[in-house]
């Protein structure tokens, strides 16, 4: 059995910037931060860690409270941002998640820096969450491997009547931290260059298998051909 654990912005789709936005927005209506948020990266990120930095950063208490009201000021703004945007799946994506779903042999689960419902409202927006069922999300961690072994956990509670075997457990991502996380969990790696960074810095990170994008499904596919 393979168990695949996707990634999700970079990976299956651009949300057209609703994350930031939704951010910023939170930062406001929260607690009246209209600075503009510098040089935090987010790529490859947890959303808890990300909170953690832009709390830092704009000089608010740091706090329990304060992650959790920013938190759910966010999750009540995203789908108003992912409405108003022209995001997009990427090329490839439905007809590979469609394809995989079909097979007896396959498990697809998640593992992403969203929080869980920015997760399931970002693949929900876009018609892709009928795909998924478990995975491991960025409500409590701001150390990705802590999410993939938090997936991983996921995936052997889902299917407790499957042994593991970590030969067939995939995470696929767009960037290295992703690749990090799944050698953390010992799983196969397989990385797309479709968000911020390209071929060769993804090269450099040595994933097991490296696509410029999902366009060409059936290569994709031909990794699960045994």
């Amino acid at each position: 059995m393979h168990i695949i654990l996707f990634d999700i912005d970079g990976t299956l789709l651009h949300s057209g910037g609703a994350g930031q936005g939704g951010i910023e927005r939170a930062l406001e209506l929260a607690f009246g931060v209209t600075a503009p948020t510098d040089g935090i990266p987010t790529a490859g990120r947890t959303d808890r860690g990300i909170g953690r930095d832009l709390i830092r950063f704009h000089g608010l208490e740091e706090s329990d409270s304060t992650h959790a009201r920013l938190q759910e000021t966010y999750l009540k703004v995203l789908p108003e941002e992912l409405a108003r945007r022209q995001g997009t799946v990427y090329p490839g994506v439905r007809e590979l998640l469609v394809r995989l779903s079909e097979r007896e042999d396959v498990r697809l689960g998640l593992l992403t820096g969203n929080y869980r419902e920015a997760a399931w409202q970002k693949l929900r927006h876009f018609g892709l969450a009928k795909h998924f069922s478990f995975g491991g999300f960025g409500d409590d961690h701001a150390d990705r491997d802590d999410v993939a072994r938090q997936a991983l956990m996921a995936a052997a509670e889902h299917h407790a009547q499957e042994t593991i075997n970590r030969e067939k457990l995939w995470v696929i991502g767009d960037t290295p931290a992703d690749v990090r996380c799944g050698r953390a969990i010992g799983a196969r790696v397989i990385a797309v260059a479709t968000g911020l960074y390209s071929i060769e810095e993804l090269r450099t990170s040595e994933p097991d298998h490296l696509f410029a994008d999902f366009a060409d499904v059936e290569s994709v596919l031909s990794l699960w051909s045994e």
